[in-house]
């Protein structure tokens, strides 16, 4: 019997279409012989929709279209199991049950945590990281305190809120003045570098800090680095063991990778069947030019930030290299990386099939560990409270 998998895409999120783009590239590539698909799209409104319709790229251009065809679902659980009920009509209709669910989401909203927090609460098992770490790799700011605790290198930074920067601006422009241009202004939960903006001099700060306001309530401003090289590597596994994949350089002509260096780039927007290249698109070499010793240390602290921060499942970790003095520094996981990074798979021999079916064995032996564990007890201690109880008085 196939496993029936749910892949979860979409949501309320800048990170969207991305998150479609991903998901498509996935379900192409799971095993159909060991698996069966189950598609389950999340509108921009959030609602969620199934049906093999959602497997075509093509459906996602028409909103409205897409509407008419797929069917709008809940994901709950009943005495059989995870099903997918209809949520239109006077008698609802199971429309499916699943095994497992794949979220493959991208930013807030989505890839944060909240989405695993309701997989959570239904009790389903689920690919990649639990919320903990889904929070954490999403939180620039939370992370590189985490980082900083684990002497994890990173780069100098400032951070602040939105209120703050409105009660006080020169104050903040100060913190920045002490780091020394040229910065990096981001927003600090966002992904796929949304909002982000290159500041040369402080005359163009206020600008770049309105934008990255504009999408969230947080914003980091870290110090670039010189004579930069950006590096990235995966990481596959638990707590109890990692593996690495190949180390990736990716170039851009920005002085940072941007949306349109990751998502566009070489496909020129074609997102037809297997043109959905997603980050696959992005110019890159692979192995990275960088020396042997540096590459062992990437590839160590890539496990150690792996574990720092309570991941799961695939993810890649990108870094900043100083090509002049060969010091490099934790940027940012990305813990439902784009493509689910399985272009720095192939290189060294795992197929973006074994790398699906990876993650989902992965899944289902973390589930099982994680339900061998107490997490409720049999005694009721309700059962102790008189009637008078309802209004704050215990039977004693």
């Amino acid at each position: 019997m196939k496993v029936k998998v749910g892949v979860i895409f979409g949501g309320e999120t800048v990170e969207h279409e991305v998150s479609v783009i991903t998901a498509v590239q996935a379900m192409e590539h799971i095993n159909q012989e060991k698996y069966e698909i189950v598609p389950i799209y999340i509108s921009k409104d959030r609602y969620w929709y199934t049906g093999k319709m959602l497997m075509d790229i093509d459906v996602y251009k028409d909103f409205n279209e897409l509407k008419r065809y797929a069917k709008q679902v809940v994901l709950t659980k009943d005495k059989d199991g995870f099903c997918l009920m209809s949520t239109k009509g006077i008698f609802k209709r199971k429309i499916s049950y699943i095994d497992i669910a794949f979220p493959i989401v991208h930013g807030n909203n989505a890839e944060d945590g909240t989405l695993q927090g309701y997989l959570d609460s239904v009790g389903i098992p689920y690919v990649g990281s639990r919320v903990l770490g889904s929070a954490l790799g999403q939180d620039k700011i939370v992370m590189k305190q985490i980082f900083k605790d684990q002497n994890l290198p990173i780069v100098n930074y400032t951070w602040f809120f939105d209120s703050e920067y409105a009660d006080d601006c020169e104050k903040i422009f100060d913190r920045v003045r002490k780091i020394g241009y040229p910065v990096i202004v981001k927003p600090a939960t966002l992904g796929s570098s949304v909002g982000i903006t290159y500041v040369k001099n402080e005359h163009s700060l206020a600008k770049a800090i309105e934008e990255a306001i504009k999408y969230d309530i947080k914003v980091i401003v870290e110090k670039a680095v010189p004579n930069l090289m950006e590096v990235n590597c995966s990481v596959l596994g638990n707590h109890i063991h990692q593996e690495v994949s190949a180390i990736e350089e990716v170039t851009s002509d920005d002085d940072f990778l941007t949306y349109q260096d990751k998502y566009i780039g070489g496909s020129k927007g074609k997102l037809k069947g297997t043109s959905s290249k997603g980050m696959a698109s992005a110019s890159r070499i692979i192995p990275a030019k960088i020396s042997d010793d540096l590459r062992s240390k990437i590839e160590n602290t890539s496990k150690e930030v792996f574990k720092a921060l309570n991941l799961s499942g695939v993810c890649r970790i990108d870094y900043l290299i100083d090509k002049k003095t060969n010091k490099y520094y934790v940027n940012e996981p990305n813990t439902i990386p784009g493509s689910l990074s399985f272009y720095l798979w192939e290189p060294i021999g795992k197929s973006y099939s074994e790398l699906l079916d990876d993650l989902i064995t992965l899944a289902i032996k973390d589930y099982r560990n994680r339900t061998k564990k107490i997490y409720s007890f049999e005694s009721n201690i309700l059962s102790n409270i008189g009637v008078k109880g309802l209004k704050g008085s215990k039977k004693l």
